[in-house]
């Protein structure tokens, strides 16, 4: 039995079957599969949730970035910007919560859960942009530990000697290099394993908490003073500023109450709400950090809401009492033109600086180790098929070192950009598209309503995840439309991608259930009691004995349904009562994998019987549901001719193309030999048969009685161009219909409902992809010799007939005289209830010599005589009269199906 780590089976999108390179899942097998792997979950709630977030969640804007917030902004709207963004990850941490309490979660964070809800193709876009988006975080994260290091030890560019501290030379490359050191650093740390990482970001955590609590003691402990801060502009422009440290002052925090968006000495550019707000939410990009690490945690279930709930109350509150701090103690000048304007009003700047750079180096590891883990998972999936294979590999302890590699190596890509700001927007946007699949995950498994879907954690509902979706959306645009816009197109065509190039997973798809409960629900209102004659489309049980021999017909039947229902039926001979369990219900996924191999949009429904006409009634009365049942039985004709295999003629079903037609393929454990096999071969002349003539001229009455449209077609096996990858459009075929009654030559009445019928199924066939350019032609048998010459009259209001039903054909008189010469009189007919053998091969000359070149055709079929002992009669005449023809499509109508109305 498949699970939830299953990974997607044959190929990846490469066309490449991967295998784990050697590498261990992070799934400890179940006991007797072999020698199990070292169980790598080992963090609790407070090391693997708690201290990740909270030191993600803090990471540069708690130190670097505060004042660049309440500067611009202003207290006011720097606190709407922050109860703004806690509310959006508020709404997603509530979905967060409902899907990781309703099952167990492996290694992958968001992406396990996206995609175990969603399917493998979101989950796989919005699973590779969240891996982006923490390597860019990264890289951003280090960038700003690198700035506020040159703060301090950084050389002035313009002197050529070094003074005190400052004795680190500045410059792009210079600055790419030490943020390589610093990325070495994180490597090294995150290569270890993600206790090592623990335990180091829990020393970390300690060292933060000291440098908060030294920032709020010295803004009672530190007196009031001025500073001059001086920025070096182009051209060797210096530009000085008076600021100052006032102390809590109600004028200073007057003065700082509202917005002063000026112009940004790091990018020279003028800030405004969104930019401001973009720099502001990357403190709340780190509330999945502890849900990334869930491969490691003992309980992912309940250590990622309880920890990621108490870390985000925590840190909203030392954002709020820090926010109102700075704006009652600094002036603006200080907050705009000094980040590291903390350092300046510390007790002791050295718990700042230590703070500085921890908070930054931890939210650095941690995005580098969530990445890692995030790739780990995509990999296991095969997703990406042999360019992700190698992150597979993990260490005896269940550390993916591989995919820290690779997350390591991009993120050195990104440290290129030189500018903290200049990847924030990309970060945030890519962030909160993320947080939208989430929200969207929950919100589609609250609204399938599957009996499943049982979180322990209750407090989420669809309002909350439809207002997350939204706001993710809105604040993505406010940011930066043009990031935003871009990020949802990469998106679609990640996700257009994976749909096409990856194979089927065993996961289940939220889609399933969505689409079942939206079709029970149009399947309600589906009222057959409204039924009218104008939106009347065929609705076709098609009877299969074995499909090798019936593969064609089961092709051209797609054509004919135009929209309608279509079931492909088979009624496998046996008691239940004698079986020790139904052998019918391990036959579906042979018969559904065939429609697969076949192309065709049909559904399959199976029974079983002691008969098979009585399991074609039990299929004509229950196949389908409510408005959509069967309203036309389609049968192979009963002959003695040797049929054709057709699983030996396809390409899709020779081994010799199985790799090719299996790529991008999920075989649902039906593989090509196995389908082969389960179908007996084509019968010969000497195989017994299962169906009686009588009993399958009993299935037509059968049908007829309970006002079913009959088909039977005939030499189906030698139409071509039917299959899927055929490119015939019809231009060189012709439709041949004869819509009279050809053994009651007495019978005169082209309008009947059994002729109209017949019509309005070769205009539906003509209307088809694969014959829509085919010819029509309607052939009328008139007696010219005949003294009573009606038939001029009944051919202008047949024409007139075709003109109201708006069906464009050629129609084309055919005298028979010669033809019906060889009819018995009506009272030799009665009394020897037999046409002469003359009369049907005359019959069967005419048809040869005016449609032999078309390429199917359409003839009356005749009710059958309600004398069981005429059953055998019936069959000879109708297999004498459409005898070597070709493919041809005798009908029976029985209901109206034309209409000349608006």
């Amino acid at each position: 039995m498949s699970n939830e780590r299953t990974p997607l089976m044959t190929s990846g999108v490469c066309g490449l079957a991967v295998t784990a390179c050697g590498g261990k899942s992070d799934v400890t097998p179940e006991s007797g599969s072999g020698t199990p792997t070292v169980d790598p979950r080992k963090l609790n709630t407070f090391f693997g949730v708690m201290v990740p977030t909270i030191l993600s969640m803090f990471s540069i804007v708690l130190f670097l970035r505060t004042g660049f917030v309440v500067g611009h902004a202003g207290l006011l709207q720097g606190l709407l910007m922050v109860i703004v963004a806690y509310t959006i990850i508020s709404l997603t941490i509530l979905s967060i919560c409902a899907i990781s309490t309703n099952g167990a979660i492996q290694g992958g964070g968001a992406y396990y859960m996206i995609s175990r809800s969603l399917g493998p193709e979101f989950g796989g876009s919005i699973g590779l942009m969240f891996f982006l988006a923490k390597v860019c975080a990264c890289g951003e994260y280090v960038l700003g530990l690198v700035e506020a290091i040159l703060d301090i030890f950084g050389s002035d560019p313009d002197s050529s000697v070094s003074q005190g501290v400052r004795v680190l030379p500045q410059g792009y490359w210079y600055g790419v290099l030490y943020s390589s050191v610093v990325l070495l650093l994180c490597l090294l740390v995150c290569l270890v394993g993600a206790k090592i990482y623990s335990r180091t970001s829990f020393v970390i955590l300690i060292l933060v908490t000291v440098s908060l609590l030294s920032i709020f003691i010295s803004s009672v402990a530190v007196k009031p003073r001025d500073f001059v801060i001086t920025h070096k502009r182009s051209g060797n422009e210096t530009l000085r500023y008076n600021a100052s440290y006032t102390g809590f002052s109600v004028t200073t925090l007057r003065n700082n109450l509202g917005s002063g968006y000026s112009l940004d000495y790091s990018t020279n550019s003028v800030m405004s709400f969104s930019t401001v707000f973009a720099v502001m939410f990357t403190c709340c990009t780190g509330i999945m950090a502890g849900a990334n690490m869930s491969g490691d945690l003992k309980t992912p279930s309940i250590s990622i809401p309880k920890g990621t709930i108490v870390a985000v109350f925590y840190t909203f509150a030392v954002y709020v009492l820090l926010f109102l701090l700075v704006g009652a103690t600094c002036d603006r000048t200080l907050l705009i033109q000094d980040y590291g304007f903390l350092q300046r009003i510390s007790i002791w700047s050295p718990l700042v600086t230590v703070g500085i750079y921890c908070a930054s180096l931890s939210a650095a590891m941690c995005s580098m180790i969530g990445a890692s883990r995030i790739l780990h998972a995509l990999a296991l999936d095969q997703l990406f098929g042999l360019p992700l294979a190698p992150a597979t590999i993990t260490s005896s302890s269940g550390n993916p070192w591989v995919a820290v590699l690779y997350t390591w190596g991009l993120a050195q890509c990104v440290v290129f950009a030189g500018q903290l700001n200049a990847v924030a927007s990309l970060v945030t946007v890519f962030y909160l598209l993320a947080y939208a699949a989430v929200d969207l995950a929950c919100l589609a498994l609250e609204w399938a309503s599957a009996p499943n879907f049982r979180p322990t954690f209750q407090l989420f509902s669809w309002h909350t995840c439809l207002l997350g979706i939204v706001s993710c959306l809105v604040m993505m645009f406010v940011i930066n439309p043009m990031y935003s816009s871009g990020s949802i197109v990469l998106l679609l065509l990640l996700l257009l991608f994976l749909h096409y190039k990856s194979p089927t997973s065993s996961w289940g798809y939220i889609s399933q259930a969505l689409i079942f409960h939206q079709v029970r629900k149009y399947l309600l209102m589906l009222d057959v009691r409204k039924d009218h004659v104008k939106f009347w489309r065929p609705q076709i049980l098609l009877m299969v004995a074995n499909p090798r021999s019936s593969c064609q017909l089961i092709l051209f039947i797609n054509q004919l349904k135009k929209g309608g229902l279509y079931v492909l039926g088979h009624v496998q001979l046996g008691d239940l009562d004698s079986l020790p369990s139904d052998p019918v219900q391990q036959q579906y996924n042979f018969w559904l994998r065939l429609v697969d191999k076949l192309g065709v949009k049909a559904f399959v429904d199976l029974t079983l019987s002691l008969s098979v006409r009585q399991g074609t009634q039990h299929l004509l009365r229950i196949t389908g549901l409510g408005g959509m049942k069967p309203n036309t039985l389609i049968l192979g004709f009963y002959d003695s001719c040797t049929p054709e295999d057709f699983f030996l003629q396809d390409s899709a079903f020779c081994d010799a193309s199985m790799e090719l037609g299996s790529e991008g393929e999920y075989n649902f454990g039906v593989d090509l030999p196995s389908l082969q096999a389960h179908f007996p071969p084509v019968r010969h002349v000497e195989s017994p048969r299962w169906l009686s003539p009588e009993e399958y001229v009993g299935i037509i009455s059968d049908a007829i009685k309970m006002n079913k449209n009959v088909c039977v077609g005939r030499y189906f096996f030698q139409l071509e161009g039917e299959d899927k990858d055929s490119k015939v459009d019809g231009s060189e075929r012709t439709i041949d219909v004869w819509p009279l009654n050809l053994l009651q030559p007495g019978s005169r009445d082209y309008e009947d409902v059994c002729s109209l019928f017949l019509l309005q199924m070769a205009c539906v066939l003509n209307m088809s992809n694969k014959w829509r350019h085919a010819r029509m032609r309607i052939f009328l048998n008139v007696e010219t010799e005949s003294s009573d010459q009606g038939w001029v009259v009944n051919e202008e209001t047949f024409r007139e007939l075709l003109r109201k039903l708006r069906i464009r054909a050629s129609i084309k008189i055919v005298p028979w005289d010669s033809v019906v010469q060889h009819h018995l009189q009506p009272e030799e007919e009665e009394a020897k209830q037999a046409l002469s053998e003359d009369f049907l091969s005359a019959v069967n000359s005419m048809l040869m010599e005016h449609s032999s070149q078309a390429a199917v055709r359409f003839l009356y079929l005749p009710r059958p005589s309600p004398q069981r002992s005429q059953n055998r009669q019936y069959l000879a005449q109708v297999e004498a009269v459409t005898n070597s023809l070709g493919p041809t499509l005798l009908i029976h109508g029985v209901t109206p199906v034309t209409s000349t109305d608006l």
